[in-house]
């Protein structure tokens, strides 16, 4: 089932300026149509309150909400997906579990892992990182525009047709660049919520992008 994926997609994540649901409430106000609560912080409790008062948010501005990992709570909110960060998981197994209507979103920082993400049926997939990031540690190669060009390149030549975001570091600078390496779209959250004004910030990217 091909799923609608947007270009521009929104991470909100523990930062002392806005609250989850406050950097959600934001970038709808500011036109985003995708939001991915990011919290490994919380007990379920307080994740399901955070995701049921975003999944209003994302209902009357008409977004997308999808949840990072925890699909455990798959049907238990209003949530159209999940993005998985294990580069391991086995997505097979995932996409038997939660059906074929949710959207499964996974990460990957190398070519192969794309390959992997598209054979077990992901709707989309997030490379990176593209620089480094405070909003989410890792220990994986940057990949830089050198790094992207040369995967979705390869990608082409594999003739597979999979959304490709870059995420990780990304900052409005770095946009045009990005976008003319052929990849699908754009994950971003620090460049956005931690900035002066969020909605500007986020216009600013959505004008590029878009």
């Amino acid at each position: 089932m091909k799923k609608f994926i947007e270009k521009l997609h929104f991470i909100t994540h523990d930062i002392e300026q806005y609250t989850h649901i406050e950097q959600a409430q934001i970038a709808c106000e500011s036109g985003a149509k995708w939001i991915q609560y990011r919290c490994l912080t919380k007990s379920d409790d307080e994740l399901l309150k955070d995701i049921n008062a975003i999944a209003e948010i994302c209902d009357d501005w008409g977004a997308t909400l999808i949840v990072t990992d925890h699909i455990h709570l798959n049907g238990k909110a209003d949530i159209q997906g999940f993005h998985i960060e294990d580069m391991d998981a086995d997505f097979l197994k995932i996409r038997d579990e939660l059906g074929e209507a949710i959207t499964i979103g996974g990460s990957s920082n190398t070519l192969e892992g794309l390959i992997r993400l598209n054979k077990e049926g992901v709707d989309y997939a997030g490379l990176g990182p593209f620089y480094e990031t405070t909003t989410k540690l890792n220990g994986f190669p940057l990949l830089g525009i050198d790094g992207y060009q040369t995967t979705m390149l390869k990608l082409r030549e594999h003739q597979i047709d999979l959304p490709v975001l870059a995420v990780g570091g990304v900052t409005i600078e770095d946009v045009d660049a990005l976008m003319q390496t052929g990849i699908f779209g754009i994950a971003a959250s620090a460049a956005i919520n931690q900035s002066e004004n969020m909605k500007d910030a986020y216009g600013s990217f959505y004008d590029k992008i878009m």
